[in-house]
């Protein structure tokens, strides 16, 4: 499938436009995610239709606390992604070459049908990075809600401005990772830029339902005054909108650090709510943060 969004350059180059990293790729060569090829200077999204994840989830666990709570939506996800985080949740599908199968967009609109039943209410783009299925998601989305049912994005919202516009009439709700608010961060952890990731929730926040996700890692952002400052920033766009402050596990290349304390995350939880109206803590169980004095809102 031809990519939406690049630009072809003298010699065959193409420069790819779907996100900030604006890849130059040679002929033969793939970009930064690994799903756009140069085939002789016309760039192909190498990875349309490809499935790698399917499963019926509760819309809780995008999570989306506030959209529809209590639903089941079917989520999809395939291989990928613009960021490298050294402490992704999801690196067997976002940075390596999962096993994958075909589908068409209609097949996935009877694939959601199907489960009407099981409380399904529509699809979740999810898992790895979807932005990098944009394509298939441009195709399949609209039929998705033709049959009346709701898409969602769960993403670390680094898009470019162009491509999101086209596709927010189309996506009902987004949760999106928010994984620092030191720039440093972003640039030496994840290989991006944090502020086209603020913008991002900016206009997704003007039109759809927003639920933004902050990942607490020990010793990386865990400073409390720079997450007081992320919190009054998003209390600026809307107040209204709920935040996830969720416990990091060790995993992928960051296996050198404990789990997030429990204690800390209901300290962020406690200045967070100084600012936004409704404040989640993940990855603990109710029990747990109940012994810390937490209880999350039902």
């Amino acid at each position: 499938m031809e990519s939406a969004f690049y630009k072809k350059l003298s010699g065959g180059t193409a420069v790819c436009e779907l996100c900030p990293h604006h890849c130059r790729i040679p002929p033969s060569g793939t970009g930064w995610c690994r799903t756009r090829k140069n085939d002789h200077g016309e760039l192909k999204t190498i990875t349309y239709g490809l499935v790698a994840s399917v499963a019926l989830d509760p819309i809780e666990k995008k999570p989306l606390a506030y959209f529809h709570p209590g639903s089941m939506i079917l989520s999809l996800g395939s291989a990928g992604c613009n960021f490298c985080c050294s402490f992704c949740q999801n690196w067997e599908l976002s940075q390596s070459d999962p096993d994958m199968r075909p589908f068409t967009p209609r097949q996935i609109v009877r694939l959601a049908r199907s489960l009407y039943a099981e409380g399904n209410i529509g699809v979740a783009w999810t898992y790895n990075e979807p932005t990098l299925s944009y394509e298939f998601i441009r195709d399949t989305a609209p039929l998705i809600q033709e049959a009346g049912m709701v898409n969602v994005m769960v993403t670390n919202g680094y898009i470019n401005p162009k491509p999101l516009e086209a596709l927010l009439p189309y996506i009902s709700a987004w949760n999106i990772d928010l994984k620092a608010w030191e720039p440093a961060f972003y640039s030496a952890l994840c290989g991006g830029q944090r502020d086209a990731v603020l913008s991002t929730i900016k206009t997704c926040a003007k039109v759809s339902h927003v639920e933004l996700t902050n990942l607490v890692i020990p010793g990386e952002n865990d400073n409390l005054g720079q997450f007081e400052e992320m919190c009054k920033w998003i209390a600026d766009i809307n107040p209204e909108i709920p935040l996830h402050i969720t416990r990091f596990f060790p995993h992928y290349k960051m296996t050198d650090r404990e789990a997030t304390y429990i204690s800390t995350l209901v300290s962020f939880g406690v200045t967070a709510k100084k600012y936004l109206s409704h404040v989640q803590i993940g990855n603990v169980s109710g029990g747990e943060l109940l012994m810390h004095g937490w209880k999350n809102e039902s």
